[in-house]
């Protein structure tokens, strides 16, 4: 159902954006991709403190599983051994700070970046992923949680995730997609993508999903991206499809209160919208890594977390809003292989696996968007939900799994990274203790970087969005992080 008048347009229920952008018929192409593209947009808010409006697009890369930010971002090379690890500190391009030996590419780049190292929450009940991801990715805590933890699957009455309230209300300015999350949804344990989906928006403001084939090690895997959705089925050439457009615009002249609520609401230009997005073939090439040179290619990592971090810039390249990478490329996988909750295995995890990908994909994402020009306008997060125990060996959850080589969950105190659109360059916001275990200046909650997400954006944080009752909340209850604009 389409709601126009009074509050904000919502997609109750109805197809997915895969079957939205699947174009066969005329009722498809009239009645929906053009209905969801043209609910009501937000109206113009007075600027409000540094940074506001700054970002046209979002790269937002999440890191579930909970990186360890003493063993990457937050070194603590004077604590003792049982919690400083087996990693040494390294200077970066900027003196002053210092980030694991593992980062290497990135310490080169931190002159483009802002290390937030004082994120911290305490959570309600058990410290368990699927409720910390819910947080991080909607800016609310969960309603419902099992004994175990868990969380039940993705709902119509779920709060919608950050990269959906944007698609809503900062559509794109070209024929694009708005928002996309690759290369497949966050999952944990049996619970696929909760906190990932548009809820109670309607299926309409979901994000594109990629479901790329095969292994992280296959290197070709990102080349098979199934574009199906994206072009027209065979059946249907464009002039066909122009008829179509053409049959539907004399019914509206022959209907004058519906001529007439195309006009008030600018129907037309969103009905072009969806026309022009699959027949511009914009997306098509946006996709298309072949295009980028063999040596930038290589510099991100040929795998699937590095060329879907490649991807995200091309896909803002071309007009998309907001970006979600998602690591672990293969969802509850194994920690010595592609996981970042390294209960066990930490040390060998880290070295070997996790942070070269990290580091290479990261450092080639803030060098090539500077280079392009587009780090201006482009604002990079990069967090998990939560960080690791300061002290190797603790079991914090309760559950005994710990081994004595790996750290347990610690959402208290840990770290992201920031970068562009008017954050600071070579800094750091906020401080931990020695060890590691708290903030000892600037205390932020993770909600503040959603918050501060929006406000870059554009968006105030105190936007009224109307759940599936029909009552008001915030888009996130959080506070802006003015201290990292510049």
């Amino acid at each position: 159902m389409l709601t126009i008048n009074g509050r904000p347009g919502r997609l109750c229920d109805g197809p997915s954006r895969r079957e939205l952008l699947t174009v066969g018929g005329v009722g498809l192409l009239g009645l929906t991709l053009p209905n969801a593209l043209a609910l009501r947009e937000a109206q113009a808010s007075p600027v409000l403190g540094g940074g506001f409006g700054r970002a046209k697009n979002v790269i937002f890369i999440f890191l579930q599983g909970g990186p360890s930010h003493i063993d990457i971002w937050d070194p603590k090379p004077e604590a003792p051994e049982n919690i400083r690890g087996a990693f040494k500190a390294i200077p970066t391009k900027v003196s002053g700070i210092q980030v694991s030996e593992l980062m290497p590419r990135l310490a080169q780049q931190m002159d483009k970046a802002t290390l937030i190292r004082s994120l911290s929450y305490t959570p309600a009940g058990l410290i368990n992923h699927t409720a910390a991801i819910y947080q991080i990715l909607t800016g609310y805590t969960p309603d419902k949680v099992a004994p175990s933890g868990q969380l039940d699957p993705p709902t119509m009455t779920d709060f919608p995730t950050a990269g959906s309230q944007v698609a809503r209300l900062k559509p794109p300015d070209a024929a694009m997609l708005p928002f996309v999350m690759l290369p497949r949804p966050v999952q944990e344990s049996n619970v696929v993508n909760k906190g990932g989906t548009a809820g109670f928006l309607g299926k309409a403001y979901d994000p594109y999903y990629l479901f790329p084939p095969g292994a992280d090690t296959d290197q070709a895997k990102m080349d098979r991206v199934k574009l199906d959705d994206l072009k027209l089925r065979p059946e249907v050439s464009e002039v066909r499809l122009e008829r179509r457009v053409n049959l539907r615009k004399t019914l509206d002249a022959g209907m004058p209160a519906v001529e007439k609520a195309v006009e008030k609401y600018a129907l037309h230009k969103y009905y072009q919208q969806a026309y022009h997005l699959l027949l511009s073939g914009r997306a098509r090439q946006a996709f298309d890594l072949s295009q980028e040179p063999a040596e930038l290619r290589d510099r991100y990592g040929r795998h699937t977390f590095g060329q879907s971090v490649l991807l995200a810039r091309r896909l803002v390249e071309a007009g998309t809003r907001f970006v979600q990478v998602n690591w672990p490329s293969v969802a509850n996988g194994e920690p010595s292989q592609t996981s970042w909750d390294t209960h066990y295995s930490t040390m060998r995890a880290l070295k070997e696996l996790h942070c070269p990908k990290l580091d290479g994909a990261l450092a080639a994402l803030l060098a090539d968007l500077h280079d392009r020009g587009l780090l201006k306008e482009t604002l990079v997060v990069a967090l998990g939900e939560f960080g690791r125990s300061p002290r190797l060996g603790v079991d914090t959850t309760g559950n005994g799994g710990n081994k004595p080589d790996g750290r347990d969950h610690w959402p208290y105190c840990y770290t992201a990274l920031i970068a562009g659109a008017g954050v600071g360059m070579g800094a750091c916001y906020g401080k931990s203790d020695q060890t590691g275990s708290s903030p000892s200046e600037d205390l932020t909650h993770p909600t503040d970087v959603l918050a501060t997400v929006y406000h870059a954006l554009g968006i105030r944080p105190d936007t009224l969005v109307y759940n599936h009752l029909n009552q008001p909340r915030e888009l996130v209850q959080g506070k802006v992080i003015e201290g990292l604009f510049r």
